[in-house]
């Protein structure tokens, strides 16, 4: 496998740390996006970098225009584009009933997730389409799908980006680019350690395997839709949480 290179928005932490250590592992020149995080941001890079992999990272906040067009514009003069896009930043939101919520509060997650989804995906694409290769991975929720209460805004968001991508995959298939969805459940990670126990048990107490995810579990499907042989798998929506969600 001639080396791709791949960004993971929102890459420092979380999902995003575990699909950077695993897709180093197997090749793949890792750049890993942060905001804030610039020192674990490093220590990852250079974790991968001693382990044999290949890895630089980038701060740039993808809500932001400009600095999108400055990381872009520096990994294609530094890298030679992008190869693999894996959308993964994390944009808070107000947790509401919808009786309480604002307007504003709904709407800036809604604008938050599909900003950064449409700018990395039309700056990334540019590169892919002039390789006639391009692999795009979104992390989305399967609150989309499945709701929970004061989660009105997030599972929104990410049911707009569910749809986002089956238009990808639609217009992007002659250009050889792939436009996936990973849909996890409860992941144990930094954003969610404060859940309380007695929720983690609940989750664990409906799902058939019996577990609650680690990023591992999402970074081997990332690994899975990003792989050349993945080709012909486009426009899925795929749930990672133990069978807890069903369709």
């Amino acid at each position: 496998m001639s080396k791709k290179n791949v960004l993971i928005t929102g890459g420092a932490r979380g999902i995003g740390a575990a699909t950077a250590k695993k897709l180093a592992s197997q090749g793949y020149k890792v750049i890993i996006n942060y905001v804030n995080s610039t020192e674990v941001a490093n220590e990852l890079v250079n974790e991968i970098n001693f382990n044999g992999g290949e890895a630089v990272a980038i701060q740039a906040d993808v809500r932001d225009d400009a600095q999108l067009e400055k990381m872009f514009n520096e990994i294609e003069e530094n890298h030679g584009g992008v190869d693999i896009l894996v959308s993964n930043a994390n944009m808070n939101f107000v947790p509401k009933p919808f009786v309480e919520q604002t307007w504003e509060e709904f709407s800036q997650k809604l604008n938050d997730e599909m900003h950064a989804a449409y700018a990395c995906s039309k700056l990334a694409t540019k590169s892919m389409i002039n390789k006639k290769f391009g692999r795009l991975v979104f992390i989305s929720s399967t609150l989309s799908e499945a709701p929970l209460p004061s989660f009105i805004a997030h599972g929104t968001a990410k049911g707009a980006l569910d749809s986002f991508n089956k238009y990808l995959a639609q217009e992007l298939g002659a250009y050889g680019i792939t436009s996936n969805v990973i849909a996890p459940g409860l992941v144990l990670t930094d954003a969610t350690s404060g859940a309380p126990e007695e929720f983690i048990e609940f989750i664990k107490s409906i799902t058939p395997t019996g577990k609650v995810a680690n990023p591992d579990d999402i970074a081997n499907a990332v690994s899975l839709f990003v792989k050349d042989e993945s080709s012909h798998i486009t426009g899925t929506y795929l749930p990672i949480c133990g069978g807890a969600y069903l369709s």
